[in-house]
Order: structure tokens, then sequence, then C-alpha cells
């Protein structure tokens, strides 16, 4: 398989090309230049087969040559080695849980399997690999504990300070050992940009060896088909047509989502559900894309103003609005009808959802007001209650259990650096390193 740019002025390259390099040089994000369709009997045999099996055949041909087969099968068996389930809410409503791998965060998912594919791919260097991350919450912890350990790589994690929970920054700041945490004055548009303008900086990498671990890079991407996949094995059979609404921030899990649907997952619609960082809604409204500075929310591993998915979204559907709106319909939530709809959730159905989960059944049931097809709606259950204790008791005025793996976390010394969102303090520190 070969990768190209969304800029379309870069050389094409090969998976360990567009995962190390993370960024293609004019700036785009790495796309496989084709994605094969898969036929309907074999999609049915996916049901069927065990689910590590189902994640190799499907990133199988994305990975092929680069990776040999039995190196791709170990890295998939340890990677996704956590259950995804499926609650049926009622027979038009389900939630798939994403939560149940090491961090309690889909971000597991990506991380877990792009840490394994970074380690193979490096294997030999004489240079350390500095993989730099942006983290809105969740991605800082899933990375962190992924790379946690492997050899030749070393980890720097951008997080914007006082913006997240304390759960996800005790996750990743105190772990020590190839993880560093830079807790960056500033929003997490200011984190991210740090990051590219590190990868665009000709004189930096020249003298480092940089790769990114946020879902601008193609390794990150893959490995969250998977879970798309899952929710249709365990998806009842029946024709009503699907309809997914996915909490969005970054877009890579929406962006994942095409991919799955490019393969044959039968989906009628995805939902772009946001909070009050709306800029795809409003794109989808508008016909123009208007970044703006994020603002912060209770669901803030959304808080983002500039998507960076959103050139690989738009490729995906032909650069053009009139596709974009045939496969994708946007929400947006604000923070009050987010707790209402948590506290709403846990009275209807005893469910206790962290408040992504609840911007995402907001998105499913705006949608079916408008839209008096019958279909049944899957919402990606982020990321878990607990990682938003603080939240969820102010929504049902209980807080949820915490798992012990977390509160583990909370008892230990942060061990971040602060870090001002200049870029020549951020890059300095790269070079000291």
């Amino acid at each position: 398989m070969r990768y190209r740019s969304t800029g379309r002025k870069a050389a094409l390259t090969s998976l360990r090309g567009a995962v190390l390099r993370g960024l293609a040089p004019d700036g785009g994000l790495y796309l496989p230049v084709e994605i094969a369709r898969r036929s309907p009997e074999e999609l049915e045999e996916f049901r069927r087969l065990p689910f590590t099996e189902v994640c190799f055949r499907v990133v199988r041909p994305f990975a092929t040559p680069d990776v040999p087969e039995e190196v791709l099968w170990q890295i998939v068996a340890e990677a996704i080695n956590f259950p995804v389930k499926l609650v049926s809410l009622s027979p038009g409503l389900h939630i798939l849980e994403l939560f149940h791998g090491p961090t309690l965060a889909f971000k597991d998912f990506g991380a877990r399997f792009m840490a394994r594919l970074m380690g193979y791919f490096v294997r030999g260097e004489t240079r350390p690999l500095t993989v730099l991350v942006a983290t809105s919450g969740d991605t800082g912890s899933a990375v962190a504990h992924g790379f946690l350990g492997v050899p030749g790589i070393r980890v720097v994690i951008l997080y914007p300070s006082k913006r997240i929970s304390e759960a996800q920054e005790k996750q990743f700041t105190t772990l020590g050992e190839n993880i560093t945490a830079l807790e960056v004055a500033g929003s997490f548009d200011d984190c991210q940009r740090l990051v590219k303008q590190a990868f665009s900086d000709m004189e930096l990498n020249k003298r480092t060896f940089l790769t990114s671990a946020n879902s601008i890079n193609i390794g990150r991407l893959l490995p969250q088909m998977f879970y798309h996949l899952a929710a249709y094995r365990q998806l009842p059979v029946a024709s009503v047509p699907l309809v997914v609404s996915v909490p969005s921030g970054n877009f890579g899990n929406l962006t994942a989502g095409l991919f799955a649907k490019r393969i044959g997952l039968p989906v009628a619609m995805y939902v772009a559900s946001t909070n009050a960082n709306d800029v795809v809604p409003e794109y989808l409204r508008s016909g123009e894309f208007r970044p703006r500075p994020a603002t912060q929310t209770f669901s803030n591993a959304m808080d983002v103003g500039n998507p960076n998915n959103f050139p690989r979204l738009l490729d995906l559907c032909r650069g053009r609005i009139e596709y974009v709106k045939r496969e994708i319909w946007g929400h947006a939530a604000s923070d009050d009808e987010t707790l209402e709809e948590m506290k709403s959730l846990h009275e209807r159905f005893g469910y206790i959802a962290d408040p992504h989960t609840a911007v995402g059944v907001l998105g499913w049931e705006a949608y079916k007001r408008e839209h008096s097809d019958p279909a049944q709606g899957l919402v990606l259950a982020t990321a878990h209650p607990a990682k938003f204790a603080d939240v969820v008791e102010r929504a049902i005025g209980t807080a949820p259990q915490l798992p012990d793996r977390l509160a583990a976390y909370l008892k230990l010394e942060k061990l971040s650096r602060p870090m001002s969102s200049d870029y020549d303090d951020f890059k300095q520190f790269l070079l000291a390193q």
C-alpha cells in the first residue's frame, strides 16, 4: 500500500514513511492511495470470526508489504486485548462502549497499535525518535501508556493548563521514564500549533527525529476502524438503516468511520456531534470552514477550534460540500444541554454517560427529530464517566464509581513541566533534550 498527501504535492510513500513522518512534507495529511471495498459476504463473515482476526484482516491491506504478517498479527493481538461492549438502551438506540482499555478511553485503540507499529519501524535506528502529541484530554494518557518503556522512542505530550480533568492529567503526568508532559499556558489549539510548527521547522527536523502521535498520524487512524467493525459484529441483523453519532473534536474518530464505510460498512449517515466548538456543523450549514479559538466546555476532549482531520474528511468526500453532506450531518450541544442529557439518560435507562457520550446522544436525537425515515442510532461512548466525575455528579447528583486503576493515579505526584505557548521556548526545549 502506498500513501499520498492531502496536499497533493508530496511524493507517495510507504506506511513506514507515513507513520514516521506524521505530517507530509507539503503540510498535508497522509491517506491510503486506495481503500479496497470488501464484499457483503466477507463483512458477514466478520460477524462470526474472533475480533482479533477481524482487526488483522481489516488492517492487513494497509500494512502490506511494510509489515510482515506475523509481526502485524502480534501487533494487533497485543494492542487490542480488551473488549468492545455494545449496550442497547432501546431497540433504536445503542451505545458502543470504547473505554474498556487501559486508560479508559477510545484512544487506547489507536495509541496502543501505533506504539507497537512505530517500535517495529524504528528497530535498528541509531537516533532516538521523539513523538510529539498535543492532547485535549484522553489522547495524552493513551499515547503515554502505549509508548511507556518502548525502546528508542521518547514522548513529549503538550496539554493546556487547567483545561483537562484531574483524572486525565494524572494518567500521563505521573509516569516518568520516556514520557515528558509539558503543561502549556494556553488552549489545546496552542498545543496543536506548537506541534505543527515543530514539524514545519526545517532546522529542527535536521537536528532531531520527530513524528506525531496525534490523529494527524495515519498510524492512529487505521486501528480506529476496528471498533466501527466491532459495532457491526454486535448489532442485531436488521434492515433498518444505521446512523452513527460520533462525539467529535479533531475528527479522527469520524474520519476512521469514513474509512470503515469505504471498506463496506453499511452506514447510512454519520452525525458529527460537537460541543460549542462547532466549526464543522457550521461548515455543513454555511459551506464555509472558519476555524476559531477553542471554547472551554464540560466535554473538554472536544474543545478544538481547528480540527486536524478536516482536510482528510474533505478529501475522502472529493473536496465538495455536497458530497460531505451526503455522508455527514452536524449538531452542536451546549453545556446545559449536555448536563440535562446526562441526567435524562440516567433517569430513563439507569445509564451513566460521560459528557462526550451525552453530546453524541444529543446529536443522534437531533438527527432523528429532523429525519422521519426509519433508522437505528449507534453512539460511540468515548470515555469512562469516572474520568469526569465532577461533571457526572453535577448532572445526576452522584459521582460514578472510580475504577481502581484510575484511583491509583490520582494519588501520584504530577511530574509535568510548565511551558509557554511561544514556539521558540518549545523549540529550545526540544533541542536541549
